[in-house]
């Protein structure tokens, strides 16, 4: 664990670093275009704080695909160990020669766990230091089953692959259920990347379209006995731009983690569509605009 929370400060550090770096870069940039303090420093914070979430959110993506990678193969872990121990292996053999490169990077923690085994640690010690490091709840209330078993005096053999044989089915019920929300989400992502985007560009484009007929309207040469009547438009089109954009940044992160709720039960698992929904519902925003800016323009 010592060595995890050292690699965990120079991974935080080397984040930091590198922030710093482009937080420099971004400022210098800036400084060059506008010459100014203000936009200096603004710029200075913004590249900084982009590239230090950047890089969290990028690490965390890393973090959630080991773990994922780490429960789809210890089903298979948990059977090849107990073969060994039917064949009248020790525990802590059984999992150091259950150790396959296939199984990377659950490998590496298994050879951890049995190395803490033959050295003289408990078993159950070792199963839930390598539970800590592995950093999954399915793994970790799995073994809590299996420690609860070896303390309740079961074959352990026995044990471990009737605990594997249940993980295995749960992933076929999981796979089901996401098989069966498939529409949800298809709807979900479709409403906030693509419909969405197109809305806001659309009633952009209305009011900019608007602001400039009205500015030629004289109103007090029109009848003043006819139903309607006009005013100036006191929305500016800046604050409909920078509106839409930052609901459509926000919906998009709310909509990745409601899709990783729903389609695989955690919402760090919806994040991983986070840069394609925000790549579409902006392009689909900036290039919607664009298009209906020329028609209108026509038009008017």
């Amino acid at each position: 664990m010592r060595g995890k929370d050292r690699e965990k400060v120079l991974e935080d550090r080397k984040r930091i670093l590198i922030s710093g770096i482009l937080a420099l870069i971004v400022g210098l940039i800036t400084y060059i275009i506008y010459g100014e303090f203000i936009q200096t420093g603004i710029g200075f914070g913004i590249g900084g704080a982009v590239t230090f979430f950047g890089l969290r959110f990028m690490n965390g993506l890393k973090e959630t695909a080991r773990i994922k990678r780490i429960e789809d193969v210890f089903p298979d872990f948990l059977s090849l160990v107990s073969s060994n121990l039917r064949a009248g292996m020790t525990v802590d053999r059984a999992m150091l020669l259950s150790a396959r490169p296939e199984f990377d990077p659950l490998d590496k923690e298994i050879m951890q766990a049995g190395k803490d085994i033959s050295t003289g640690k408990p078993v159950d010690i070792a199963l839930r230091v390598m539970s800590k490091r592995i950093n999954s709840e399915k793994i970790d209330k799995t073994l809590s089953i299996i420690l609860s078993g070896i303390r309740a005096g079961g074959d352990l053999a026995i044990l471990l692959e009737e605990t594997s044989r249940n993980m295995r089915q749960r992933e076929f019920v999981e796979k089901k259920a996401a098989s069966q929300v498939l529409m949800y989400v298809i709807f979900i992502f479709l409403a906030v990347s693509v419909f969405a985007p197109g809305l806001f560009s659309l009633s952009g484009v209305l009011v900019e379209t608007m602001t400039e007929l009205m500015a030629d309207v004289n109103t007090d040469s029109m009848p003043q006995n006819i139903p309607i009547s006009f005013s100036a438009i006191s929305i500016s089109t800046t604050f409909i731009f920078y509106f839409s954009l930052f609901f459509i940044i926000v919906m998009d992160v709310m909509a990745a983690l409601v899709l990783g709720l729903v389609s695989k039960g955690d919402e760090k698992e919806g994040l991983r569509y986070l840069p394609a929904m925000l790549i579409l519902s902006l392009g689909i925003f900036f290039a919607l605009g664009k298009i209906l800016g020329v028609l209108m323009g026509g038009l008017a």
